[in-house]
Formats: structure tokens, sequence, C-alpha cells
């Protein structure tokens, strides 16, 4: 199983993005956030790790989300085995939900926000993730489920990066991997900030706690007076 859920701020620029994963060292291929761009994670059966560099690519050339995935697909002979999605910089996504991946496979797209997943145990799951993200960051949640533009929360940037594993809790609550889940990415890029780039490449444990600890060591004071000293372009 992969699942993930990218998020793109169309008024700021902001892209994000969170995936876990049954194998190992997801971030090192699945999602991608580009700000100002859009986002993309690239899973399935056979990840084909080239989708995010073309698809950023072809965002920058100005190309929409559906466009973009028409063309991945056009360049690949094998994109049934593939699972992937795309995010442009106005917030909306489009998606490749490979025949040949393993189920349950599926996707969700709302405004701002895509999830998607293969190889879980239920349509639950992908309902779960975006339900508990669009609960924390938004005021209009019920809305927004409903397919409303979000109108989001105040500074909700602040607390993003907890809301992106506080989401991903509620998904694994929901059934999450059917071999279990040892690794995840958490990204966020932003006009104004330095970036958040963490990582689990393998936990035994607890993905979920594993996480929350890289992202308390992100937040001691020292390492923000470091990234306040960074250029934000």
């Amino acid at each position: 199983m992969t699942i993930s859920l990218i998020h793109v701020n169309p008024e700021t620029g902001l892209s994000a993005s969170i995936t876990a994963t049954g194998g190992v060292a997801v971030g090192g291929y699945v999602n991608h956030s580009w700000r100002g761009v859009g986002a993309c994670a690239t899973q399935g059966l056979f990840t084909n790790p080239w989708y995010a560099d073309n698809a950023k690519k072809a965002l920058e050339q100005g190309l929409n989300c559906q466009q973009v995935i028409e063309q991945l697909k056009r360049n690949d002979a094998e994109f049934a085995k593939r699972q992937c999605m795309v995010m442009d910089k106005e917030g909306n996504s489009a998606f490749i939900n490979g025949e040949e991946n393993i189920s349950y496979v599926g996707s969700l797209s709302l405004p701002h926000i895509a999830v998607a997943g293969n190889m879980l145990e239920s349509d639950a799951v992908i309902t779960a993730f975006a339900q508990a993200f669009v609960a924390a960051v938004t005021v209009n949640s019920e809305q927004v489920l409903q397919g409303e533009v979000p109108a989001y929360k105040p500074d909700y940037e602040l607390q993003l990066p907890e809301a992106l594993i506080a989401a991903l809790e509620s998904a694994l609550a929901a059934g999450g991997d059917k071999r279990g889940t040892y690794s995840a990415s958490l990204r966020i890029e932003s006009l104004t900030q330095a970036p958040v780039d963490i990582r689990v490449d393998w936990s035994d444990d607890n993905l979920i706690a594993d996480l929350r600890k890289v992202l308390s060591r992100v937040q001691e004071a020292g390492f923000q007076d470091f990234l306040r000293q960074l250029p934000n372009q």
C-alpha cells in the first residue's frame, strides 16, 4: 500500500504533501511539493519515478492537472501499473488509477486537496484521510466535503505539519496498509517560510509517533532560529 494526500493553496502558493507505505523510504520516491507550481504523488504497483520531474516541467509550462496526467499516460506504455495524482497551482487535481494496481485502489478530489491510495483495506481509508485533514485546516469543512472552496483557519499554515500527521493517523486507523505501514514523508513548501521536509524511512513500532518525534525536533527553538535565518526565495 501507499496512501498520499496533496494540498495546494492557490492564494499563497503553498504546496504540501504527506505519504505513507508498507515499504521502506517512501519519501525518496512518492510525494513532491513545489511552491507556486503544484504537487504530485507517484505510486502504484510499480512507481514511475520520472512522473514527478515530467509533471513539474509540464505544470511550469502552464499545463493544467488533467493535461499533465494525459501527457504522463501518453509517455508511459505501462501506466496501468501506476497510480498518480497531480495538482496544479489552482488547486485542481487529476489522477491515474491504473487497472493493474492491487485493490482497494481509489482517489478523492476536493478543491485544493486530493487523496489517493492503493492496496488499502477499503475506501474508508481515503475518506478518513480527507475528512480529518479538512476538519483540521478549514472553518467550512462540511461544505468543502461537498465541493466548495476551503475557507482556511487563521494561521493554519503554522499547524499544517501536525494537521497532516493527524490526518494520516486517522487514515491508518481506518484500515491503512494490509501489510502494515513502515515509512512516511511530509513536505511543505511556502513562498514565505523555509521548507519543512521530514521523513521516517523505517519504523518498527509506531510510525505516527516517530513522525511526531522528528517534527518535535524541527519545532525546537534552536532549529527554528536556524530556519529563520534562511532566505525565503
